[in-house]
């Protein structure tokens, strides 16, 4: 019988349906990157590792020691110094590690954005409900002949839903504002024109 501490908790069904959901979602995504995507992906998590970078300082280590050992002993290298054939290849791999680390994080923005918007969705959702609870709760507060019925203007405000368009409309004057308070971007650009 196993013990009962190497055991997990039980987790509550909405919290496992919640976990089922958002691993769903993630596999879903990767479920959707193309055989080059997913080589390009194991390249960069094995480019990103340190013993990627213990081999590369090794390769190099023994390419500069071979060449001029080699020099030393007398015999003409392929590469001598400054060792041009390294550089080119140190070049060469740079870019690939560039292609491949800014293809792997595009695919990694494409998840981004699309948690951003679930997410935003499910909180302009939460919003909602939550106006309706607040406003069945003043409702059944007005109807109740044992409570005091009276104005509330904060819970009227709260039992209706924002109104997305005008809260998208004042984060950009209030960053707007921010701005011109802090100098703005063009706050340079004018302090250096003359007057």
């Amino acid at each position: 019988m196993p013990n009962s501490k190497d055991q997990p908790p039980e987790l509550p069904p909405h919290i496992a349906e919640t976990i089922k959901s958002i691993v769903g979602f993630h596999a879903e995504h990767h479920g959707k990157a193309s055989i080059l995507e997913r080589a390009v992906a194991r390249v960069t998590a094995r480019i990103a590792s340190p013993r990627f970078v213990a081999i590369v300082t090794v390769a190099v280590a023994a390419w500069i020691g071979l060449n001029l050992t080699l020099i030393a002993l007398g015999y003409q290298t392929a590469d001598p110094p400054p060792f041009s054939w390294l550089n080119g290849a140190l070049s060469l791999g740079s870019f690939y590690m560039v292609v491949f680390v800014l293809t792997t994080q595009r695919r990694e923005d494409q998840l981004a954005q699309l948690r951003e918007q679930v997410t935003l969705e499910l909180v302009l959702l939460a919003e909602q409900k939550l106006a309706k609870v607040i406003e069945l709760l003043e409702e059944a507060r007005r109807d109740n002949p044992l409570l005091h019925d009276r104005v509330d203007g904060e819970a009227d405000a709260m039992a209706r839903p924002a109104d997305t368009k005008s809260v998208i409309h004042s984060i950009r004057e209030t960053h707007a504002e921010a701005e011109l308070i802090a100098g703005g971007p063009d706050a340079a650009s004018r302090d250096v024109q003359p007057g």
